[in-house]
């Protein structure tokens, strides 16, 4: 499983530092080019060079640098667009940015970085720990930038609540060799500081009981495919119903998608379980009649079939 990384965060540094926000002068925008050429270096390294010492080595890097460019004036409207294994995640509002990446170490043994940038005149940065080795109730704790639940944010969605805009993060979690997890955690800002986990999370059960989670963390087998997004056509945060079943050798019971979909509705603030989506179901195959029931003298594709010629 994941441990905690002995590595001092340089973000710290970059509280205090001072940005106008605006445009980037071409003085500023070449030295962030620059900076971005050795970030794009760092972000592949981390992710494919075969050497955990150099991994470790070149992801401290990636931070260093990282603080440096986000000091540049205005570097907030820099897009950093060819960090292809860094995610970059904004808000409708742009309000922030936040930063996130992972960092392989071994077996059993993955690592998340990030960080938070708001948009603001006065550079704010938040750094990120990982600590979710140590969170002991992963759905009902609330964390801080401090004690962080890692992962690699592939999705930001900002809904509204009776304390203001909250936004949902969705995020994957190597874990473990075997099992794999994504997480929808809740991100808010209580006097400007971010905190994670908010209980809008409500699943009730036939009986009327309420389950109120502060996020959502799905754990299945690393040979699944589990799906986990907010779907804009349905308005829903959609997911894979996971079922247990016998794992592999080594593995152990292991839980995996049974081909039924459940979900999330916004209501009031609040995000309602759905129990089933795309419920509908046939008894019978979808086809007007048996084929090639009632349809003498035509072959499978319908059409005549040619009479044999004698001798």
């Amino acid at each position: 499983m994941k441990k905690l990384l002995p590595v001092l965060f340089v973000f710290a540094f970059a509280m205090n530092s001072h940005a106008q926000a605006g445009k980037i002068s071409a003085e500023n925008l070449t030295k962030l080019k620059d900076y971005e050429d050795t970030l794009a270096l760092c972000a592949f390294l981390v992710v494919n060079d075969s050497l955990p010492d150099e991994r470790f080595g070149t992801c401290k890097k990636l931070i260093t640098t990282l603080v440096q460019a986000l000091k540049t004036e205005n570097s907030f409207n820099y897009k950093f667009d060819r960090l292809k294994s860094v995610s970059i995640q904004y808000p409708q509002d742009s309000t922030f940015r936040i930063f996130t990446w992972q960092l392989y170490v071994d077996v059993d043994d993955y690592r998340y970085y990030g960080a938070i940038q708001m948009n603001s005149e006065k550079l704010q940065l938040f750094p990120l720990i990982d600590r979710s080795s140590e969170v002991e109730s992963e759905e009902y704790d609330l964390l801080t930038p401090e004690k962080w639940y890692g992962s690699v944010y592939y999705n930001l969605k900002e809904f509204k609540t009776g304390e203001g805009s909250k936004y949902l993060l969705f995020g994957f979690d190597g874990f473990s060799f075997f099992n794999k997890r994504k997480i929808v955690d809740v991100l808010s800002f209580k006097q400007g500081k971010p905190v994670f986990g908010a209980p809008v999370f409500v699943q009730e059960d036939s009986l009327g009981n309420q389950t109120i989670r502060n996020r959502l963390v799905k754990e299945f087998s690393a040979e699944a495919s589990f799906k986990l997004n907010y779907d804009e056509t349905w308005g829903l945060i959609i997911f894979d119903h996971l079922m247990t079943m016998a794992g592999g050798y080594g593995q152990g019971p292991t839980q995996v998608p049974d081909g039924t979909y459940e979900g999330y509705k916004l209501e009031n603030g609040r995000w309602n379980w759905v129990e089933k989506f795309w419920t509908q179901t046939m008894d019978e195959a979808p086809r007007p009649e048996p084929v090639l029931d009632s349809r003498n003298g035509q072959d499978i594709m319908g059409k005549e079939k040619r009479k044999k010629k004698n001798g």
